[in-house]
């Protein structure tokens, strides 16, 4: 699904980052123009952005137990 309407990056790139090592917002722009022209997305963003480190977080605990 598109997040950024201005640059057309979807759910997945922006999930892509977070498991390279993107953690916040503005670690995801170093790599992505997300939210740097109309800023209207950046809510949703974020809220990719956490999801993905939640799952990821999820993920390591099942390993370790």
């Amino acid at each position: 699904m598109y997040v950024c309407i201005c640059h057309a990056i979807t759910d997945k790139q922006i999930q892509c980052e977070v498991y390279k090592g993107a953690c916040c917002l503005k670690s995801l722009q170093k790599t992505l123009p997300v939210a740097t022209s109309c800023g209207s997305c950046a809510c949703f963003a974020k809220e990719v952005i956490d999801e993905t480190l939640d799952e990821l977080k999820r993920s390591r605990h099942n390993q370790v137990a």
